[in-house]
């Protein structure tokens, strides 16, 4: 941060308090305004004054018409403004409560699930293995055939239950397992990562097309992996600590020129900002590192994030304000950017057991909740994002560990992805029907 903009931050800072002193002594609040004054060392004395309701009446007032302002212009309002504790700490929640989530369609590999993702429309999900392959699922298929009543489904004939079936794609080209998926933000492109050390690009929109038609052959063996919001550049973390950037086009990789940038363990995940200013990488060593999404440079570590356990995952919000992480101490924690400090804990994961395998915090649709599945109980663990309220608990249904969930960024839908070779598509119906 630049001298000057801390210089003023610290004013503006200064000057609140005193407002608020001068509130609580107008509002007849002497002993917490006296013990405010002291803790602070207000010089001078701070006069009763009404002035700072006055200026959060007015603030709150324009606050509201930007949003009525904002609404008539917007094409949809289906996911809200997301999390922004800067203004919102009492938003209502546009969603529903994760516990209340049913699971609508249950898709099988002939190994283990590894690997999740949705499109960024919401209506396509992805689903990788143990076994190597890879499945591509519609979601309105999904929901279709959840709707549809048993004995009307046993009548169905072949061909009515291939137009209708949810799995649009399956796709083969890796010799091992796959640890990461990911969708290409505009163009029928589906990016995976697999312990056989590529990465690999398929076009899902041919569907006789089975392999992948490029490859980015790493050095060893890839665990995640992030797409640039423009699709142009792809974030690659390995076995190996050093994060790599790629060209998609070219395929040239680039890395940091400075060694102390790098981590000290393998990487577990990393992220690009949506804004694509950053991006956040989390590894064994339990470091989370900030990124500068133009000179490639890391420019901000949260040492020992977790107290010292390995980092499992990072999400940014939409806004780019904030970054959700969690480990394996089975904590879940939301870090302010601006500030480079954890501004909320979610807590009571974890409880039954040690954690032993890595899972995943995620953000619902919303961002009104935060989801994070518990190992041992094999059930989902979820918070108020704002205030950290434990919410109920959510059976999984699975029969072995969890060792993937990932969200739909448009509606009330996740994936599980399970040890026990099945992947969930979990959604809430509304009260129409939906």
């Amino acid at each position: 941060m630049p001298k000057n903009d801390a210089s003023k931050g610290y004013k503006e800072r200064d000057q609140l308090y005193r407002l608020i002193i001068s509130q609580l002594f107008y509002d007849g609040h002497q002993t917490l305004a006296v013990s405010l004054s002291n803790l602070i060392k207000c010089q001078p004395p701070c006069p009763p004054s009404d002035r700072l309701f006055n200026l959060v009446a007015l603030g709150i007032r324009t606050e509201l018409d930007n949003k009525e302002h904002d609404a008539m212009r917007a094409d949809t309002t289906t996911v809200g403004i997301g999390i922004d504790l800067e203004y919102e700490t009492e938003a209502p929640s546009l969603a529903p409560e994760p516990a209340l989530y049913e699971t609508c369609y249950v898709t099988s590999h002939k190994a283990q699930c590894r690997a999740g993702a949705f499109s960024a429309d919401g209506q396509l999900v992805a689903t990788g293995s143990f076994d190597a392959s890879i499945k591509i699922l519609d979601v309105d298929r999904m929901l279709a055939k959840s709707a549809t009543p048993a004995d009307v489904a046993a009548q169905e004939t072949t061909q009515q239950n291939m137009e209708t079936h949810p799995v649009i794609r399956t796709l083969y080209d890796h010799l091992e397992e796959v640890t990461c998926l990911e969708f290409h933000p505009t163009e029928q492109i589906l990016v995976s990562g697999s312990r056989d050390y590529t990465v690999k690009f398929f076009d899902y929109s041919k569907p006789s097309v089975k392999r992948a038609f490029r490859t980015i052959h790493e050095a060893h063996v890839v665990r995640c992996l992030s797409l640039h919001p423009s699709g142009d550049f792809i974030l690659v973390g390995t076995q190996h600590p050093v994060l790599r950037l790629y060209d998609v086009r070219t395929s040239q990789c680039f890395v940091s020129d400075q060694p102390d940038d790098q981590h000290k363990a393998p990487i577990t995940m990393v992220r690009y900002s949506p804004n694509a200013n950053m991006y956040a990488s989390c590894s064994k060593d339990g470091d989370v590192k900030l990124w500068d999404g133009v000179s490639n440079r890391c420019f901000n570590t949260f040492p020992n994030a977790h107290d010292g356990a390995e980092v499992c995952s990072v999400q940014f919000s939409r806004n780019s304000k904030y970054l959700l992480t969690s480990g394996k101490d089975s904590m879940v924690r939301l870090w302010e950017l601006s500030m480079a400090r954890c501004l909320i804990q979610y807590t009571g994961a974890g409880s039954t057991g040690k954690q032993t395998h890595r899972s995943q915090a995620v953000f619902n649709h919303t961002e009104d909740y935060v989801l994070f599945p518990d190992e041992k109980t094999t059930s989902l663990c979820s918070w108020d994002a704002r205030n950290a309220e434990r919410q109920r608990l959510l059976s999984l249904g699975h029969n072995n560990t969890v060792r993937y969930i990932v969200h739909s960024p448009t509606g009330p839908s996740f994936v599980t992805c399970s040890d026990d070779f099945r992947a969930r598509f979990w959604h809430r119906r509304t009260e129409s029907g939906e």
